[in-house]
């Protein structure tokens, strides 16, 4: 299993939600694009809080905190999604996105065509805040327009039972659903405990 960890927007949980699945899984990880925080990568949380066989090198490493985009454009840099090389690896792998499914990556390309570029299904992370059900049907709906499959549905944090039915209204029946407990201070052993505890349902 490959599976490309997506999100609503940016600060909604994908690196805790993937170091969960990573630990869960016993998968290997690969975020493709590390726009700032270069001190700290996704990669270097994942390695400090998971068990993890394997962090694959990113293919783009940026300085500057902000889009994609706009990181690469400061370094004079092109990102070209022919330059994305998919790890080859027989064990699963989680492979982590940069914000939303179109944060842009160059002018006229977005993070969702990097997940079509890779042919992998999608998870999608939300998590819950006024404003989440459009962002959330939103993106699912740009996934079916893409025909990108929609494999899970992440739920980071507690949700109001009115804005949770909404959302899994409009997935479909073959989207599996994941309840991720609220996380206050992601470390080694928060991450344990919630990998052992998670579930997969269906609808």
């Amino acid at each position: 299993m490959k599976i490309f960890i997506t999100g609503i927007g940016t600060e909604i949980g994908k690196t805790v939600c993937s170091a969960i699945l990573v630990q869960h899984f016993k998968a290997d990880y690969w975020k493709p694009v590390q726009s700032g925080d270069l001190h700290n990568t996704d990669s270097n949380k994942i390695k400090n809080w998971t068990d993890s066989p394997f962090c694959y090198p990113e293919t783009y490493r940026l300085q500057l905190a902000a889009s994609p985009h706009q990181s690469a454009r400061e370094e004079n840099v092109h990102i070209k999604l022919d330059d994305f090389r998919l790890p080859d690896t027989e064990n699963i792998l989680i492979v982590e996105g940069a914000g939303g499914l179109m944060v842009p990556l160059s002018d006229n390309r977005f993070m969702i065509d990097l997940v079509e570029t890779l042919n992998l299904p999608a998870a999608l992370v939300i998590r819950n805040y006024l404003g989440c059900i459009n962002h959330s049907l939103l993106s699912i709906m740009a996934l079916q327009q893409r025909n990108i499959p929609l494999e899970y549905l992440i739920l980071n944090g507690e949700f109001p039972e009115d804005t949770e039915r909404v959302i899994c209204s409009f997935i479909e029946k073959d989207t599996k659903i994941i309840r991720i407990p609220e996380i206050g201070q992601p470390d080694r052993q928060t991450i344990t405990t919630a990998a052992k505890a998670l579930t997969i349902t269906n609808l």
